[in-house]
């Protein structure tokens, strides 16, 4: 892991939720890259402090810290663990998500409770234990990983279709409602990823007869789309270069939303 600061998040504390793996360790590793102290919060604790140590040993500020982000007892330790090492947060970049592929009529409710905990309720809570500390500062931005699935409906993913719309009007209601006092909320919203979570998607889509293979997306989307890119698009709302960038949904999908 090569370690070259240029100074676009030079000063600043990232808190990133489900940072240890995929497109939250990309985010991870560019914010770290770019300067910022990043507090890694994974419910895989041990996978967090890992690339944390890894950050470390290339000359970066990071740590690790395991946490079940739709538990309230479990972010307010986190968001408290990272104040303590680095201060008041100006970044936090909500990411922690999963998905279930399912008919709509098999879904139970522990499953519906579930998603909407861990996809929805997480930035809730996340934001809610982070924001008075940007309010301090009189600044801050808030990314919550959204997805085309808010806007484009896919057979077996009602309900994290249903997550990811709710994804994108918290996104922009927080914006409305703290605009004036310096805080900035907008919502990234890839496409089909190059990753673990969406390869399986992708195979879990194909076991209910939907035509998703990569051959299938690449006429909607060109091809997969690799953690780097959606890290990257991350980076630019989190920095000062997206500083009138506020209450919008920043779609990484090459124009599968847009066809």
């Amino acid at each position: 892991m090569n370690a070259k600061i240029d100074g676009r998040l030079a000063g600043k504390v990232a808190i990133v939720s489900g940072g240890a793996g995929g497109c939250g360790a990309a985010a991870s590793q560019l914010f770290a890259a770019q300067g910022a102290r990043v507090a890694i919060v994974d419910r895989n604790g041990d996978a967090a402090e890992t690339l944390a140590s890894q950050l470390r040993d290339a000359g970066l500020h990071a740590i690790g810290i395991g946490a079940d982000v739709s538990r309230q007892a479990d972010v307010q330790r986190a968001v408290n663990a990272a104040r303590e090492r680095y201060g008041n947060a100006d970044i936090l970049f909500n990411h922690a998500g999963t998905l279930i592929v399912k008919p709509f009529l098999d879904i139970d409710e522990t499953e519906w409770d579930w998603l909407m905990g861990v996809n929805v309720k997480s930035m809730f809570l996340m934001t809610q234990a982070v924001l008075p500390q940007m309010l301090e500062k009189g600044r801050g931005s808030i990314i919550c990983t959204s997805s085309i699935s808010a806007v484009c409906a896919t057979p077996g993913e009602v309900l994290y279709d249903a997550t990811k719309g709710a994804c994108h009007m918290f996104a922009r209601a927080i914006a409305v409602e703290y605009r004036d006092r310096g805080i900035r909320c907008n919502a990234l919203a890839p496409g089909f990823i190059r990753t673990p979570h969406g390869i399986r998607e992708l195979k879990d889509l194909q076991a209910m007869g939907v035509d998703a293979t990569e051959e299938a997306i690449a006429i909607q989307q060109g091809r997969l789309c690799e953690p780097s890119e959606v890290a990257s698009a991350a980076l630019f709302l989190a920095s000062d270069e997206s500083s009138f960038v506020n209450g919008t949904h920043l779609f990484v999908d090459n124009c599968f939303s847009a066809v």
